[in-house]
Order: structure tokens, then C-alpha cells, then sequence
């Protein structure tokens, strides 16, 4: 077990430093920079000194070399336009925003969705489970944009019982994170819900089921021990993936809702082309995305204890 978790860290940290080497030479490819429109109007040797300052001066190589340098010692550099406040600072400011409403979007999304599913699946060929498929093409139909300008109007211009837009930290700002929360969870619980339906279907045709049901087991112990931990493996599969991507589709949620987070400070620095705050941006993203993945594969061996990590590092 300890070999396999050391080989998945060094193979983890191998994609990472491949992922930040790739981001790094391709945003330098596209022409122009931050500065060059910044210091238009500035005379040459202002402007060389400007350059110089977050040495866009060197060659390419030599700016990759100082920047993998800085990032060993934890650094993420300084923000080529925010000036004077660096990439950790920032996103220490942003990412708790954007992982409030992310996760409260992830739990309702999840636990709905994962109900729905059983009740589908129990109801199959009732109206419940044609309601519930229903949903779960309406979710997946729907981009998130379309269903948060739908609940923005519906919740605050018609019925006057949400804010629209904004952000507030604490209990008392909860309110501000209800639509966006949906928004971004309609999708999921669509996913969660056909995933879930299936998988429930299908365990609930294995014999072991009519053999508890022969016995007389009902109820939550039939609902949850013989069918719901089943049922949860293909489930917990797309479950490291949507962490990582529900972060990156609540980027457009959050200029809708104006809402200061992760997203919204990495479409400005894509398009103002902060470099450093992307690659910053970028690292925290793929670092998120996989270590789900890893973290998946370990709580897969602890729902089902079939699953096995052996010393050749190989899942059986």
C-alpha cells in the first residue's frame, strides 16, 4: 500500500511539472504581453526597467529556469497587473469564494442527484422515474449560464426573493450563494442521477438482492447495504472528475453572478494576459484534478473491499 501511494505522488508531481511546462512556453507563444500595453506611453527606459523588473527581458529559457526556481520555494511570483500583490495572495483571497459556493454545489448536487437516482430506479417504469429522467435531460441539455440568467429572473425579477448579483462572507451572505449554487449543481444532479439509476437497476437484478429480499431485509438496511454501496462504484468514478470540473464551469457562473472568486480573476488574466496568474491559476486547477483522480482510486478500495492495492502497485 505505502509503495503504491509513493509511486501515484512521484507520477502525480511528473503530470504537474508536465502540465506547468507546457502552460508556461504555450501562453509566451501568443504575441504580445501585459506590459506592452501598460507602459505604452512610458519613455524606452522606463519601460526597460519595467521589463526587467519581472524579467520579461530574458530569453525564454532563462525566465522558465526562474520561475521553476521560485515555485520550488512556494512562490507563484507577482501578478503582472495587479501591481505589488502576488499570485499566492490573490488566489488565497479568491479560492475560498469560489470553493464556499463549489462545494455547497457539489453536496446538493451529489445528494440529490444520488436520490433521485434510487428513486428511479425503485420506480422504474412509473412516473417517478420518467420525471427523473426527464430532469436529468433537462440538466445535461442546459448549459449552466442558461439555467442561472433563468433563476436570476425568475427568483429576483418576478418573485423579488434573491439578489441577483454579489458576494458576501459569512451566515449572512449565504443568500448571495443560493442561485449560483444551483446553477452550477443542475448539471450534477442530472449526471448523478442517470449514473445512479443504472447502476441501482442493475444491482437490483443480481441474485444476491432476491436472496435478501427472501430473507425478509428491507428497508434502509436493503436501501443502503445491499444496494446503495453496490451501486456507488461507477458513481464514485465520475466523482473525482466533476470536483475539478465543476471549479472550472463555475468561471462563467461567476461573472454572471459577479461573485469575486476563482473564476472570475482567471478569465481577467487570461485576457489581460497576466502570466503568472494563469500559470498560478493553472497549477491549483490541475493539482485539484489530480489529486481527485488519486483520491478517487483509495476510496474506491474502501467502498468495495474487493479492490486490493497490492505491492506491484496494481489493482485487482
Amino acid at each position: 500500500m505505502g509503495k503504491y501511494i509513493v509511486k501515484r505522488v512521484i507520477m502525480m508531481l511528473i503530470t504537474l511539472f508536465i502540465v506547468i511546462t507546457t502552460v508556461f512556453f504555450i501562453i509566451r507563444m501568443v504575441p504580445g504581453d501585459p506590459l506592452a500595453f501598460m507602459a505604452r506611453n512610458l519613455p524606452e527606459s522606463i519601460k526597460n526597467n519595467f521589463y526587467a523588473k519581472y524579467g520579461l527581458d530574458k530569453s525564454l529559457l532563462d525566465q522558465y529556469i526562474s520561475y521553476m526556481g521560485q515555485l520550488l520555494h512556494g512562490n507563484m511570483g507577482e501578478s503582472l497587473v495587479s501591481i505589488g500583490r502576488t499570485v499566492n495572495k490573490i488566489i488565497a483571497e479568491a479560492a475560498p469564494i469560489s470553493a464556499r459556493i463549489n462545494i455547497q454545489a457539489l453536496v446538493f448536487g451529489v445528494g440529490t442527484g444520488l436520490c433521485l437516482g434510487l428513486i428511479a430506479a425503485c420506480k422504474k417504469g412509473k412516473w417517478p422515474d420518467y420525471l427523473v429522467m426527464f430532469i436529468a435531460v433537462a440538466g445535461i441539455s442546459v448549459p449552466s449560464f442558461v439555467m442561472a440568467t433563468a433563476l436570476q429572473y425568475f427568483f429576483t425579477v418576478k418573485l423579488n426573493l434573491l439578489p441577483t448579483v454579489g458576494y458576501k462572507a459569512g451566515l449572512a451572505g449565504f443568500k448571495y450563494t443560493i442561485l449560483p449554487t444551483i446553477s452550477l449543481a443542475f448539471g450534477s444532479i442530472a449526471v448523478y442521477a442517470r449514473y445512479f439509476r443504472t447502476s441501482v437497476v442493475e444491482v437490483l437484478n443480481q441474485d444476491y438482492i432476491l436472496t435478501a429480499r427472501a430473507k425478509g431485509v428491507s428497508g434502509y438496511r436493503m436501501a443502503w447495504h445491499h444496494i446503495g454501496k453496490n451501486a456507488l462504484l461507477p458513481v464514485i468514478t465520475i466523482l473525482g472528475p466533476q470536483i475539478a470540473g465543476i471549479f472550472i464551469g463555475s468561471f462563467v457562473i461567476e461573472s454572471i453572478f459577479c461573485i469575486p472568486g476563482f473564476g472570475q480573476i482567471y478569465v481577467e488574466a487570461i485576457n489581460n494576459r497576466d502570466f503568472t496568474m494563469i500559470l498560478g491559476q493553472t497549477i491549483l486547477l490541475n493539482g485539484l484534478y489530480i489529486f481527485s483522480l488519486f483520491a478517487v482510486d483509495l476510496v474506491y478500495g474502501l467502498v468495495d473491499p474487493r479492490i486490493k492495492v497490492f505491492k506491484g502497485g496494481s489493482q485487482k
